[in-house]
Parts: structure tokens; sequence; C-alpha cells
């Protein structure tokens, strides 16, 4: 039944969808690297910009109570002001892109003093456009285990390797993610990780999507599943000697640009809501996509668990928390939670 009410509404997505994007296009944001750029060229950016950066480096503290003196808060709170009239202020970063970590960087460092928390409200990224429609077509495993006839794990890799592009890109992350360091590291993860962002950013998601979200037939799931699992390499990418703290692992999550920023655009993206079409609150079930595939190469790279049914989780716990699982916050263990809630609306479809 719900598969019936798709077909005759996709045709009406896209032409919304259309529609939004050619809004979008008209809209586009500076990134922050070329914000910061034109901000320099100007005396009085220049100069307002400057003294933001001073006070942020000398207080550590979005009210800037380490500041000495009332004067010097004073100016402060005025260049905050000011760059709020910049370009600066509503600038945005692309996945991927060449300067991506130093964009990041500009924009936390406007963020926070702006907004004056430590919260991922907000994404950093640019919203990329998407036709829905290719949603259902680009990740197969909304659909019912029964729908699947073959491997379409084992047909993905090959269409893969068919692919100029991703064969390149997969090869880069292979190497890297299965080449052992020395007798106690099995690969040098941080090598792994940034080859499996590239993987995801450059490569297409026909193909990128087509390998991790692959649907198995009911004959082969075992085997099926496991090849899945097994995509972006998990004993170097994935896995740990010891399962680490999910509030720790959070809290070092957040010390890095890229996974900052790939974590709050989960957040922002993956909101679930299960009386909406496509199980997200906002309806943008393309973003959630994207958003999900970007943690991967990160230190809260999620995935598939060896489980009957499918289920997708970060590698960490709260064993070793002096909190309960049931008292934290959702922005705390919020990525458990939305992980398993949107895999449950996938399978739900």
């Amino acid at each position: 039944m719900i598969l019936a009410v798709l077909y005759v509404l996709l045709p009406l997505f896209d032409v919304l969808c259309y529609a939004e994007e050619n809004l979008r296009a008209g809209a586009t944001r500076l990134d922050c690297v070329r914000a910061s750029e034109q901000c320099l060229k100007e005396q009085a950016c220049s100069t307002k910009y400057r003294t933001m950066r001073q006070c942020v480096a000398g207080g550590k503290e979005s009210n800037f109570s380490m500041v000495a003196g009332l004067e010097a808060k004073d100016e402060c709170r005025s260049a905050v002001d000011a760059l709020k009239q910049s370009p600066l202020y509503n600038c945005r970063c692309k996945r991927g892109m060449k300067k991506e970590k130093n964009c990041l960087r500009i924009y936390w460092g406007i963020y926070q003093t702006l907004q004056g928390n430590d919260f991922l409200e907000d994404s950093p990224y640019e919203p990329v456009n998407s036709r829905l429609s290719d949603i259902f077509r680009l990740a197969p495993i909304i659909g019912e285990p029964a729908v699947a006839r073959e491997n379409n794990c084992l047909n993905a890799a090959k269409a893969c390797n068919l692919n100029d592009t991703c064969k390149k890109y997969r090869s880069a992350y292979i190497s890297p993610c299965t080449s052992r360091v020395s007798t106690a590291e099995v690969c040098n993860k941080r090598k792994c990780h940034k080859a499996l962002r590239q993987f995801f950013d450059k490569v297409p998601p026909k193909h990128s999507y087509g390998m991790l979200f692959c649907s198995c037939p009911l004959s082969d799931q075992t085997a099926c599943s496991e090849r899945r699992r097994q995509t972006i390499v998990p004993v170097c990418s994935y896995e740990e000697k010891q399962k680490p703290n999910c509030l720790e692992l959070q809290a070092s999550c957040k010390t890095n640009y890229i996974c900052r920023s790939r974590l709050a655009d989960f957040f922002v993206n993956c909101q679930p809501e299960p009386r909406s079409l496509s199980g997200c609150l906002k309806e943008n079930y393309a973003d959630c996509l994207l958003s999900y595939s970007g943690l991967i190469g990160t230190v809260m790279t999620p995935n598939y668990l060896r489980s009957p049914k499918i289920s997708v989780s970060p590698y960490c716990d709260c064993s070793n928390s002096v909190f309960h699982r049931e008292h934290l916050p959702p922005s705390v263990f919020g990525l458990h939670h939305h992980l398993r809630e949107i895999c449950d609306s996938l399978v739900a479809k």
C-alpha cells in the first residue's frame, strides 16, 4: 500500500523538488573561506573580525568573561554585533571541499561566538539538492527483504569495479584500511578514515549508496548482510580494542572540526518522525542519508551490527558511565537513538 502511494506521489515531489532547487540556487551563501577572504579585504570588516578572534583567543568563552576590563568586553560585543551584518554570519561549507577543515574552523569560531554555546544545533554544511524519487532508487535497503531476489551487495561491488571513479576511491581506502602497521596496530586508522571520507564525498551516490544500503534476499541473508557490514572495513575503521564510552567518544568528536561538523549535520538532518512520509521530521530523507554516510570516517563512524534484524550503531556504549542510558539527553546519546529509529523506519517501509 505504501509503495503504491509513493508511485503516485513521487512525480509530484519531483516537481516540488525542482522548484526548490531553483530557489536554493538563487540564494547560495558564500563558503566561510571566501567570506573570510572577502571580509579581510574590507577595512571595517577586517578590523572587527580580527578583534573578535582576539577576544575568543583571550577569553575562550562566548561571554568574554575572561577578558579584562569592561571596555574590552564592550569592544568584543561590538565586534560580534558588527559581524552579524557581514557575509561571515551566514557562511557555510561544502562537504569534501578542498579547504574543508579550514572552512569549518572559521565557521565554528564564528558560530560559537555568535551563538554563545557549544551545542550542535546547526549544520555548517550547505544543503545539497536531491530529487526525492532518486532516494528510493539509490538506497534499495528501504525495500522489503523479500523484494530482493539476488545478492545486491555483491552486484553493487561489481558495479563499483566497473566505474572508474568508484574503483579508484574504493581502492584508495581498501589499501590503508587493510594494511597492518605493526604487530599491535592492525592499520593506520587516521589514513583509513580520511580515505573513507573521500570515497563517500567523491563517489556518485549511485555506487556508494548501492554498496552501503544494498538489500539482501531472504535466501542469502547471512553472507549478503556480512558483505554489507564489511563495506567500510570495520576491523580498522569501526572497531577498537575496547569499546569506548559514548560520552567520551562524543567529547572526542567535538574536538575535531570535521567530526564535530559531520555529527552536527547528522543531528540536524536525521531527526526522526514516524508519522512523516520519509520518516524524517523535516521530510529531508536525502539529506539524512548524506549525513549518515558523512559520519563514516570519523570517530563516530556507524556500522551494521551482527544481528538477525538490520541494526546500526556507533562503536560505543554507556556501561562504564556514571549515567544510565535512559537518563542521557538526546544530544548525548542521540546518535544511538537516531540511527536505530532511522533503521526501523527503513525496514518498516
